[in-house]
């Protein structure tokens, strides 16, 4: 079923197919009239439109898409995915992040530790969870919820959706960037089932803090990058205006990311985003998260362990044929 009301820039011509049926249904009901064909008539060709405008995509406007403020967060799909999700709070150091959420909660019946990174939908909310970017004290929370979890010898599923880490001077003062390592570290020998899906924007070392797992996922509208396209843009044109370029050098959608290894599945969305239908999304997502959980849960713990290390230490390799 159709949600969204916020239009992105590509989606104006299915906004104005969608005006026009909503005006000729509300003079059909005034003037009692039978439109039934020209209505038939429009919606059939609100589904042409869709089809084709998504069908060509530019990855700047994928990376619109991962950014669609009506976008499932992690919080809602932690309520669609999960039952008795009990969420924990602060790192024991410092405080309490609000940009990662995380808790025990029971996926398919069984007990899983699952860690996400939060936005906010209005102004107050982004504000307390500072727009989805983590302090270090996030990362160190996760860590703590990670180590629970292999004590518990619990899987944990992270939730992938951030710009980046908190650039901030607090941030670096309370190492930012060692929080990050850190994570990268443990979560390289972590003892048990790691899952990390990209769900929306996997920004740089602050997605990678929670991202290193046997099975990395992306839904289908998601990027995922070593620096968003404006940052990227900014540094080698020295205009952020220069970003739609900066996205398709960068290589950050997820037909390319699954291409280069980055990844290992892509899960569909319903035509038009996630946003669009949450519900049918869910249910995708279910379906791949079981699909994958169930294969790395039978692996044996030095496999698994083996295994993920040679998936990340094959990263970035390529071999050049010399003609």
């Amino acid at each position: 079923m159709e949600k969204a009301t916020f239009t992105l820039e590509f989606e104006k011509p299915i906004k104005v197919l969608r005006d026009q049926l909503a005006e000729l249904q509300r003079s059909s009901e005034e003037n009692n009239l039978d439109v039934s064909k020209e209505i038939q008539a429009i919606e059939e060709k609100i589904i042409e439109t869709k089809k084709r405008i998504h069908a060509e995509l530019t990855p700047w406007q994928k990376v619109q898409l991962a950014r669609h403020p009506q976008r499932p967060y992690a919080l809602d799909y932690i309520a669609a995915l999960f039952e008795d999700f009990q969420q924990l709070h602060g790192d024991r150091q410092f405080r309490d992040d609000q940009a990662i959420v995380g808790g025990t909660a029971l996926f398919e019946g069984k007990p899983v530790m699952v860690i996400g990174q939060q936005k906010g939908r209005s102004t107050k909310e982004n504000l307390a969870r500072n727009f989805g970017c983590p302090n270090p004290e996030g990362y160190r929370k996760a860590l703590r919820l990670m180590k629970m979890a292999e004590k518990f010898k619990l899987p944990v599923i992270c939730l992938i959706d951030t710009p980046g880490a908190y650039p901030g001077v607090g941030a670096e003062e309370r190492h930012v960037a060692e929080a990050i390592a850190v994570n990268i570290r443990e979560m390289s020998n972590l003892r048990v089932p790691i899952i990390a899906t990209v769900i929306g924007e996997g920004g740089s070392g602050g997605a990678l803090g929670i991202a290193v797992a046997d099975r990395v996922l992306i839904l289908q509208n998601a990027y995922y990058s070593v620096i968003s396209p404006e940052g990227c843009a900014a540094i080698l044109w020295k205009d952020r205006s220069h970003a739609p370029r900066a996205a398709e050098s960068l290589k950050i959608t997820a037909d390319k990311l699954i291409e280069l290894g980055i990844v290992d599945e892509v899960i569909e969305e319903p035509l038009g985003g996630a946003h669009t239908d949450p519900e049918v999304t869910a249910d995708s997502f279910r379906e791949v998260l079981s699909k994958q959980l169930s294969a790395v849960s039978k692996l044996t713990e030095k496999k698994m362990l083996d295994g993920r290390y040679e998936k990340f230490r094959k990263m970035g390799v390529f071999e050049v044929v010399q003609s």
